[in-house]
């Protein structure tokens, strides 16, 4: 299953499960944890599926013989679970109308948790009769749709969909949602930062463990990268720690580590108050996302935790009155998470120590007591990063937040600061997030900072191996569209546009063959005196040798651009002569639908070469080099002079941007706007000449 078809099923699933709640009287927060809950028992199902020949195999070898064990023991052991005849989702799917389906999931959950210790009393079972409060059919329905997951549907797959629907009910939750769930994009590009590879990683906030799902992932890729270059590499997983104070997200966690085959442990605790791990100096990896700007937290709770005043501990301005002692609270938690990560990393273990956590922009620049703190952490050289994060790319924070990293193995004594609130995608009105490609060129500027000038080179190289392929498929796209243009621009200079744009394309075979050149010529193992110079360079050659074929592209299309507007206005002015309303009629809507086509596919096609474009002006020798606006590498005396402050913006600088738009697609939107405030100018004067009829009406009468 591609990308593509992923994101098709997980749109179709929820907006099955979505209509199906609205049609009740269940708020999101009741719907979510029975929802996550069928998906969990549908992802047992099938793993249970695809083990099970090899289980009643080894079942029936045994039986009869000293050493027969039971089917139970076997299965746990092949597949993870054990799931009996009333526990198979195909069972509850086929239970007949008068069956009590509430009670059977309830039945089939307890079955698995009974063989499955680790999920004793976490999976949804009574939760399931409120689905049938208003409706006899919505659970039957659920299930149903649910049922659409394919049968060969792998722990990844329904890791994603999982995440997603997650992420889905914190959005419809709004703030309280939000609480339990971090964007996927915000945590891949920490774990991009911090490279959890190997060993122990903490989260004292887990939410529903999604730091956690991100680093196995994120192992996963690491693994697949040494496969291909024919390195080796540790195959021992991950083993996780998480803390959560709120049970009902405690249980969310814990089935998301069970559909990711995660091993770890989760407990609800409050980190503040417990330390349920011992988790002073103890763990390779910390990541987490923590409440910001908690102000309550009781001072006796903390003074005398080592977790928490090791770097020292957030005071308020003021001393207590005689009246307050013993109740007094700490002014704001944040330092006491800053001081909790730093204090939970091991000391001098090669390769870990590093940490990566989310923290509201006003703890970079916080006064008094915090700022004694932050200076202890610069000067003991903890503080690896710092990385700005555009706003609205929270659920519960509409403000940017950045983001620290600690690293207790830093190699020099400098601070990496980087300003990405202009990088990001947006994907509706009020949110956004960052693609596949932005995460990979913002970590890519740490990886270069450490020294690791092959993984830029690898990562361009991806890129152009992937643009090769998206161009191919674009090019068999172009011919059809260019046919539906021709339906309708069917004078002389509406051809030529037309077919001048498809010959362009034909440009097409001798980048192909230039690409097919450099790749089999690459080598990326770049092991040899001078390799990755000698790449970089052909990476850029071949770059440039695109260059010209976008730029006809653009032409071209502009050149389109310009005769449909002609197009437009002609019969715009053909309808006015003949005494005929204004309207777009459908050959001309037909005309803008393929014209906009051509348009996405050229954006498609040219997205990779972009980002190529963007790492190579950036970083033309593929090494770090401080970029205005962007990154800046700062010596202790330059963070001294700014006071201590931890605010990439103070470091990095300024650059104005353009807004990205090409003239096509400016001119583009100017047409719609103008199309528009006729249409409006046209329904004003029409409801005007009708309000001054009914008032001459209405005068006439009296």
């Amino acid at each position: 299953m591609n990308a593509e078809q992923l994101k098709q099923l997980e749109d179709d699933l929820w907006s099955a499960a979505d209509n199906l709640r609205a049609n009740s009287d269940l708020k999101s927060s009741e719907y979510a944890t029975p929802v996550l809950g069928l998906i969990f028992l549908k992802f047992a199902d099938n793993k249970y599926k695809r083990a099970e020949p090899d289980i009643a195999k080894e079942f029936a070898e045994l039986k009869g013989t000293r050493r027969e064990k039971p089917i139970s023991e076997i299965a746990i052991r092949k597949c993870g679970f054990y799931l009996p005849d009333h526990a198979r989702y195909h069972y509850l799917l086929e239970l007949p109308e008068k069956e009590d389906l509430a009670k059977k999931i309830k039945q089939a959950m307890e079955a698995i948790e009974e063989y499955k210790p680790e999920l004793d009393g976490i999976l949804p079972k009574d939760e399931y009769v409120a689905l049938t409060r208003t409706s006899n059919t919505l659970l039957a329905e659920l299930l149903k749709n649910l049922s659409d997951i394919p049968h060969d549907a792998n722990g990844d797959i329904f890791g994603k969909i999982y995440e997603f629907f997650l992420g889905k009910f914190a959005l419809s939750e709004g703030q309280k949602g939000g609480e339990f769930f971090t964007p996927p994009s915000v945590v891949k590009l920490m774990v991009e930062i911090i490279e959890p590879h190997h060993g122990t990683v903490y989260d004292p906030a887990c939410g529903s463990a999604g730091m956690f799902v991100q680093s196995q992932h994120f192992v996963e890729r690491h693994r697949r990268k040494l496969d291909e270059l024919g390195e080796t590499h540790d195959e021992d997983q991950l083993y996780v720690y998480g803390q959560e104070k709120t049970l009902d997200t405690v249980k969310l966690a814990k089935m998301n580590l069970a559909v990711n085959g995660l091993r770890g442990e989760i407990r609800q605790a409050n980190s503040y108050t417990e330390n349920p791990f011992d988790g002073f100096g103890k763990f390779d990896f910390v990541l987490a996302n923590p409440p910001f700007n908690v102000d309550d937290v009781p001072l006796a709770a903390v003074e005398d935790d080592p977790r928490f005043h090791t770097y020292g501990l957030p005071r308020k301005k003021t001393k207590a009155k005689a009246s307050e002692q013993g109740k007094e609270t700490v002014p704001n938690g944040n330092y006491l998470w800053i001081n909790l990560f730093a204090t939970s990393l091991k000391n001098n273990t090669p390769d870990s120590g590093r940490a990566a956590l989310v923290m509201a922009n006003s703890a970079s620049d916080a006064r008094h007591s915090e700022a004694d703190i932050r200076r202890t952490l610069i000067e003991n050289n903890l503080i690896y990063g710092m990385l700005t994060l555009p706003s609205n790319m929270f659920y519960t924070v509409t403000l940017p937040a950045t983001l620290w990293f600690f690293d207790k193995n830093k190699q020099d004594d400098r601070i990496l600061f980087i300003d990405a609130r202009n990088i990001f995608t947006q994907i509706d009105r009020a949110h956004r997030e960052f693609s596949e490609e932005q995460i990979q060129n913002i970590a890519i500027i740490s990886k270069l900072h450490k020294g690791k000038r092959a993984d830029f080179i690898r990562l361009v190289d991806s890129y152009f191996r992937k643009g090769i392929d998206q161009l191919l498929v674009n090019r068999e796209r172009v011919e059809p569209v260019s046919e539906q243009l021709l339906g309708v621009l069917d004078d002389a200079q509406g051809k030529q546009a037309v077919g001048e744009l498809v010959s362009q394309w034909q440009g097409l075979k001798a980048l192909k063959q230039a690409n097919d050149d450099y790749t089999e010529a690459a080598d990326l193992h770049l092991t040899a005196p001078g390799a990755v110079e000698i790449a970089n360079r052909n990476q850029q050659e071949l770059r440039a040798k695109f260059d010209p074929f976008f730029q006809q592209l653009h032409t071209g299309l502009k050149q389109l651009d310009k005769v449909v507007r002609q197009h437009e206005k002609a019969r715009a002015e053909e309808a006015r002569k003949a005494g005929k309303r204004t309207t777009t009629d459908r050959n001309a809507r037909r005309l803008k639908e393929a014209l906009e086509e051509l348009h996405k596919e050229v954006r498609s096609a040219e997205s990779y070469y972009q980002h190529i474009h963007w790492l190579q002006e950036r970083f033309p020798n593929a090494e770090y080099e401080d970029v205005t606006g962007l990154c800046k590498l700062a010596t202790p005396e330059e963070v001294k002079e700014q006071d201590y402050s931890l605010n990439p913006g103070r470091y990095v600088g300024v650059v104005i941007e353009e807004d990205g738009r090409s003239e096509e697609e400016f001119l583009s939107e100017l047409t719609t706007w103008h199309q528009s405030l006729e249409r409006l100018n046209s329904e004003a004067e029409s409801v005007a000449q009708l309000i001054a009829k009914n008032i001459d009406q209405i005068l006439e009468s009296t």
